[in-house]
């Protein structure tokens, strides 16, 4: 689970990682306040739980306080990426003379803590590992023993730095990993870490995300409705396992395993699922009914392939919670239905009476959906 920028930031802090100084601001004249309290251009950064906030209009620069009071008068109330802003971060613009990156992430093929280090900071770490993976350092830690102080400054030395630079950069990765230990995380990082002019660190970016199994020892960070889109949090209320995706065709299944083998079935065939959609293994007409209402409300949604594996879960149920979100549903497109199991023929009969083909197998049922939707194309 993510936590905020400033909630990372705090944590920074505390451990005397250097941060650009900054404000919690929930007004637009707190925003001004804090513009005038640090008394040099800023950045105004929504604190919302979404990748590619900046590229969203979700981080804006001001360089007085009235034109921040403007940028936080937009931003504060506005949605970004379905996530409304009621919050921003404003922090001091600092100028880098050059842009690091330095983290801790759990390698789960190696079952190790890893530190990542790189020269190149500020960009997406994943495409540099594929264009230039050589400015890239990785090292695993003990973590029966921790951070040694010269893996860290091997970490240092790998990118570049300098004896004073580096020692700072071990410090700063010190700090960060005890961050990572004290918080559970499986993620913290500083993108970029920035190289002032007189050599000095400062991130100017923190991120943590925390393992969701942990997060008992951790409730004062437990905003996981605040990372839903309101399509997400309504299937959360209903108790059904929601995720959107980027496709057009909708996925409803009973079981993780079951979705998840449709999903790739349906990719395999050329079709790109719109969500991923588990109604669980008990599921009654009313699930049923509450799942398929959800998955239709998606926005360009091309066809709906429903693909049921009847074990505890009824098909005369699931057909008869299908049959009634169809009806009061204004979305026309195509159905395909894969229905076996228990009670299969009651299911059966119910969906021809009310005209919807079913068939037996998920193959055929991922080559129909993909066909239906994308017709004549």
């Amino acid at each position: 689970m993510k936590i905020h920028e400033y909630q990372a930031r705090e944590l920074f802090e505390k451990r005397g990682i250097p941060v650009p100084r900054g404000f919690l601001c929930r007004t637009p004249e707190e925003v001004r306040q804090a513009t005038a309290n640090i008394a040099k251009p800023v950045v105004v950064k929504a604190q919302i739980l979404v990748a590619g906030r900046g590229k969203a209009g979700g981080v804006k620069p001001a360089q007085t306080p009235e034109e921040a009071f403007e940028v936080g008068r937009t931003m504060l109330g506005s949605t970004i990426k379905g996530i409304k802003v009621t919050s921003v971060l404003v922090v001091e613009a600092e100028k880098a003379r050059k842009e690091l990156y330095v983290g801790f992430t759990i390698d789960r093929a190696n079952r190790e803590v890893t530190l990542i280090s790189s020269s190149e900071g500020g960009i997406d770490l994943e495409e540099l590992a594929k264009t230039e993976p050589e400015k890239i350092f990785r090292k695993g830690i003990d973590s029966m023993v921790g951070l040694h102080p010269f893996e860290a400054r091997q970490a240092a030395y790998s990118i570049g730095l300098g004896d004073k630079t580096a020692n700072q950069f071990s410090s700063i990765c010190t700090g960060i990993y005890e961050i990572f230990n004290s918080v559970d995380a499986d993620l913290a990082e500083s993108n970029p870490l920035a190289v002032m002019a007189d050599g000095s660190l400062v991130a100017l970016d923190s991120r943590i995300t925390l393992d969701d199994n942990a997060l008992f020892r951790h409730k004062e960070y437990d905003q996981e409705d605040e990372e839903l889109s309101p399509l997400e949090r309504e299937a959360h209320e209903a108790d059904l396992a929601f995720v959107q995706l980027d496709g057009d065709i909708g996925i409803i299944g009973n079981g993780a395993g079951l979705v998840m083998a449709t999903l790739d079935v349906v990719a395999h065939f050329g079709g790109k699922p719109a969500n991923f959609l588990d109604m669980g293994g008990g599921s009654s007409a009313e699930s049923v009914y509450r799942a398929v209402k959800i998955c239709l409300e998606q926005k360009n949604l091309k066809a709906l392939f429903v693909n049921i594996l009847g074990g505890i879960t009824k098909c005369d149920d699931v057909a008869n919670g299908l049959v009634r979100a169809l009806k009061e549903s204004h979305l026309k497109i195509p159905i395909t239905v894969r229905m076996v199991g228990t009670n299969e023929e009651e299911g059966r009969k119910i969906l021809s009476e009310n005209g919807i083909a079913y068939l037996d197998s998920m193959e055929e049922g991922a080559k129909a959906v993909v066909n239906s939707a994308y017709q004549g194309k």
